[in-house]
């Protein structure tokens, strides 16, 4: 599908009413047709030439919305110049789809940039959706990325009467992705030291995008992403789906109707990251970890890219220390579980509030005094309390009963002046007090809007439409930037007051600068 199609809608988010999912996907039964081996030669060649004016085109300087040709053009004016041609073949009905399936005119094309543990997730919805082609995957670990081109090859082959495809490519560097003019959008599931520059680049290549979270290391660096998603007209999804989990989404809904009156106080499991030699922290450290030998087909060089060099260990890539994300706990790979871990926490909670866009004008570290934990304060007066644990919540700032039970993560406990309620990531039972409140929200008396609960989905749909995803660039860079805050203010262990409009720190420089980083030559943002 081209981005020529279809106009975006400015400032228009889209929460879509689809069927549920499994939001890995399911095996996908679609036909999948490829034109060229439909039409005769003369058309063939067509094709060819065709695609060979494409790639030449993409070397200048003009737009990617002006020089690609989009498919169905394509398509239309093939069967236009084959209007004259007696050799034309019978074209199935698959082709056009007549017969149920997506024409080809119609698929978005995708490449994949990162294979580890989400990026195996993400080929399985690609390769689970009739309406998508996969046309390349990437990986520096070249066992990881060769994998993923057989999974994509075979997947493709089966559904195929020859039962033989082999038209995914498998490529070492993003790159080689992103300079395919073929290729519509991209799913980035790299480390989180790359989100950032990948975006941009993708975004300047006319791509259109799904980025796992956090977006960035720094807020200077998602500032930038924001910008160039918006300069290149490009449709931007972060991967913060717990934001469409139902059950999430319809406290969040009655949270922002105003279900608990004016909300007082938040609650979100805040952790610390254990770090290899040095024990759990709230932001990420440096340890000095010892070179060990580079596995075979890794490239190490690629894989480190823009951040500070750092020998291979394993405790970066292939064998993390139980129970953390491989480079969370390192400052050079990424910005400590306050970021990493809680992206998801933090885009539910300022979606429930009504501030994804905006951001708190206080942090309030706990050696002020006025609170035991780490606080948010935002211009209404909403608190964000940080705990460490749910018995917290309970037990230090007695904010519900003792029989609550609070179950599961990446959520929050939302206190107002009618009761309370949690939103968790575990998908369960909600849990609210009185219970007439419960009963409220079992009732729907609120009209409550559950909206998009399948997150690819509602990417997908806007792909098409041209509309702004649940969760676009601006509110990736916002719930990113609140952990970023939290981090900055434990680094530098004192409250700060900050413009969520100006993205300053109010009178103090020591907190401006580490609003930034800089990168390893040659990368840019």
């Amino acid at each position: 599908m081209s981005k020529a199609i279809g106009f975006r809608k400015k400032n228009a988010p889209v929460f879509l009413s689809l069927p549920a999912r499994n939001e890995w996907g399911e095996s996908r039964k679609e036909g999948h047709s490829q034109p060229n081996a439909l039409l005769s030669p003369a058309l063939s060649s067509f094709f060819e030439e065709e695609r060979g004016k494409t790639r030449s085109d993409s070397r200048s300087n003009t737009s990617v919305s002006e020089q690609r040709l989009t498919r169905r053009q394509f398509l239309r004016q093939a069967m236009i110049f084959a209007g004259g041609s007696a050799t034309l073949s019978i074209v199935p009905s698959s082709v056009l789809g007549a017969d149920g399936s997506v024409p080809p005119s119609e698929r978005i094309t995708a490449g994949l940039i990162g294979r580890g543990l989400m990026g195996r997730g993400h080929l399985r919805v690609l390769l689970g959706r009739k309406e998508t082609h996969v046309l390349a995957v990437c990986d520096v670990d070249r066992g990881r990325c060769e994998e993923g081109q057989r999974l994509t090859d075979e997947t493709y082959a089966a559904e195929r009467a020859s039962g033989t495809y082999r038209g995914c490519a498998a490529c070492n560097d993003y790159r080689e992705v992103l300079d395919r003019p073929d290729i519509d959008a991209v799913v980035i599931a790299t480390p989180d030291h790359w989100h950032s520059l990948m975006s941009c680049d993708a975004a300047a290549a006319g791509k259109d995008i799904y980025c796992e979270k956090p977006v960035s290391l720094n807020i200077r660096e998602s500032r930038r992403l924001v910008e160039a998603v918006r300069r290149n007209g490009c449709v931007f999804q972060t991967g913060t789906q717990y934001r469409s989990i139902p059950t999430i989404r319809e406290v969040c809904e009655f949270v922002r109707l105003g279900g608990l009156g004016r909300v007082k106080q938040v609650f979100t499991l805040w952790g610390k990251t254990q770090v290899p030699k040095l024990g759990p922290s709230y932001v990420p450290l440096d340890p000095v970890l010892p070179a060990e030998p580079l596995p075979d087909g890794l490239d190490w060089n690629l894989w480190v890219g823009p951040a500070t060099w750092r020998p291979y260990n394993a405790a970066y890539h292939r064998n993390p220390p139980p129970g953390v994300v491989p480079w969370v706990f390192c400052d050079a790979f990424g910005a400590g579980a306050v970021t990493g871990y809680q992206s998801h926490a933090a885009d539910v909670i300022q979606y429930a509030l009504g501030v994804e866009t905006s951001g708190p004008v206080e942090i309030l570290h706990p050696s002020g005094g006025e609170f035991p934990t780490l606080t948010f304060r935002y211009a209404n007066g909403t608190l964000l309390h940080h705990v460490d644990h749910w018995g917290q919540v309970k037990d230090l700032y007695h904010a519900v009963p003792a029989t609550a039970r609070l179950a599961g993560n990446f959520g929050g406990v939302f206190v107002g002046e009618r009761g309370w309620v949690t939103s968790m990531s575990t998908g369960g039972p909600i849990e609210a007090g009185p219970v007439s409140l419960l009963h409220e929200m079992q009732l729907g008396t609120r009209e409550v809007n559950i909206g998009a609960n399948n997150h690819h989905a509602n990417w997908f749909e806007c792909l098409r439409s041209r509309a702004r995803p649940s969760s676009h660039e601006e509110i990736g860079h916002r719930s990113a930037a609140l952990g970023h805050l939290a981090t900055i203010s434990y680094t530098l262990e004192r409250s700060l007051k900050w413009n969520p409009a100006t993205e300053e720190f109010q009178n103090d420089e020591q907190a401006n600068r580490l609003r930034s980083r800089a990168l390893r030559e040659p990368w840019r943002v």
